[in-house]
């Protein structure tokens, strides 16, 4: 990490925040000696909630509800990036102001909430949500009052807005990916599969067994299961499970439901020694409720885990740890949330403007050199470019990196043959 007593000239700072390129051993400088920000007639012409000296941003996310175990680490990673690129200067001169809502893990309450934050406090962009369910409550809502979001989940695809970037993997980067390896590495041939009863499972388990019966030699699904989001009793389904006798269960369990099914699992002997389980839902945020000793040995599909070993992602888990506490931990989830307000900057002062239509505009190609993930670029189609990663639980919470895809996946939201 470079030595905060050298920093770099004002002049290359501004350069690399234009080009959105800034890495975190900057954060903290002060924008002392910048140009004079442009004038607010210029950069807002939308009657956003923009002044001389500040701009008003939403965060809409569920602090309370069985989502809230999954959504904190959002909502603080968020605020994390806020507060550094406020101490920067801020965005075109302009200090981030933030009105924080809570969706109360009820997509009705997202909905209203999206209508307060755009109609009425005219918020300059949104970062929120987390299930499918919220983000398809919002969507109309932010297309008709032509608001921005920026929305960190991983999820199913099959969806494109103007008015979201979407700054978590898609099924074809995160599902296919895992699936291919799973099958590769542990000679899977059989695969129970398991989800929380709502959009995403049911979208990705729909495009999971597609894959595992069209284009995974000699596979196929031996059980599929859903369970409303909440549920709490597993047992019924551990029992149909070890009837079935699946190589993988493939997981994709959602929110304070995983605490009870694996602690369920390990009661029940179902354990790495004898089983091998792949989710798509378990970050470290859920292990932090779940217990380590619950999830060892159990393998997850993301683009990020906190022990990635990169410049960027210590700098990063050293700030987090720094606000939050030495025992906080971070999710897939929560360093996607981190991404959203460095990519808004980026593309506002690429812009040059808080106008949502010129910052749609302006996504394309916009990149962030110092995500703690390795590098991630906006596509035409508004999700990332990103890597995806295979991580083996540990008893103490964290995730050891075990693959990596070679390259960056392009995000492709529209499969052909998985619709």
């Amino acid at each position: 990490m470079r030595d905060h007593a050298s920093p770099k000239p004002r002049s290359t700072l501004r350069r690399h925040l234009l080009q959105g390129i800034v890495t975190l051993p900057l954060i903290g400088l002060s924008a002392v000696g910048q140009a004079a920000p442009p004038a607010t007639a210029v950069v807002n012409t939308t009657k956003l909630a923009v002044t001389d000296t500040e701009v008003t941003v939403g965060q809409l996310h569920s602090a309370t509800g069985t989502m809230a175990i999954s959504e904190i680490g959002s909502i603080q990673a968020e605020q994390l990036a806020i507060d550094q690129i406020n101490a920067m200067g801020g965005v075109l001169g302009r200090k981030i102001k933030v009105i924080k809502e809570d969706g109360a893990s009820d997509w009705p309450t997202f909905a209203e909430k999206s209508k307060k934050l755009l109609i009425n406090d005219r918020v300059a962009a949104v970062f929120g949500c987390w299930t499918s369910a919220s983000r398809k409550a919002v969507l109309p809502i932010f297309e008709k009052e032509n608001g921005m979001l920026y929305y960190p989940t991983f999820y199913e695809g099959l969806e494109q807005s103007k008015n979201v970037i979407y700054t978590g993997q898609e099924a074809t980067q995160q599902i296919l990916w895992g699936l291919d390896w799973v099958s590769k590495e542990k000679k899977a041939k059989t695969y129970f599969l398991v989800g929380s009863d709502y959009i995403w499972p049911r979208t990705s388990m729909k495009i999971a067994r597609k894959h595992i019966e069209g284009h995974l030699a000699d596979s196929k699904v031996v059980g599929e299961e859903y369970y409303p989001l909440g549920h709490t009793q597993f047992n019924s389904l551990i029992n149909k499970i070890k009837a079935a006798k699946p190589d993988v269960i493939f997981i994709a369990v959602v929110g304070g439901s995983n605490v009870s099914f694996y602690k369920q699992l390990k009661a029940a002997g179902v354990t790495d020694a004898k089983q091998t389980l792949l989710t798509i839902s378990v970050t470290e945020d859920e292990v932090l409720g779940i217990g380590g000793e619950n999830m060892a040995g159990f393998y997850a599909s993301m683009k990020y885990f906190q022990s990635l070993d990169n410049a960027n992602n210590k700098a990063f888990v050293q700030a987090f740890k720094a606000k939050y506490g030495a025992k906080a931990v971070i999710g897939d989830v929560t360093q996607a949330a981190y991404l959203g307000p460095w990519l808004w900057k980026a593309t506002v002062e690429k812009a040059g403007s808080f106008d949502v239509d010129k910052v749609a505009a302006a996504s394309k190609d916009i990149e962030f050199k110092g995500a703690p993930e390795g590098y991630v670029k906006i596509h035409a189609n508004h999700h990332l470019w990103s890597k995806t990663r295979i991580g083996q639980a540990q008893a103490d919470g964290q995730f050891k990196v075990v693959a990596e895809s070679p390259d960056l996946i392009e995000p492709n939201p529209f499969p052909k043959g998985y619709q």
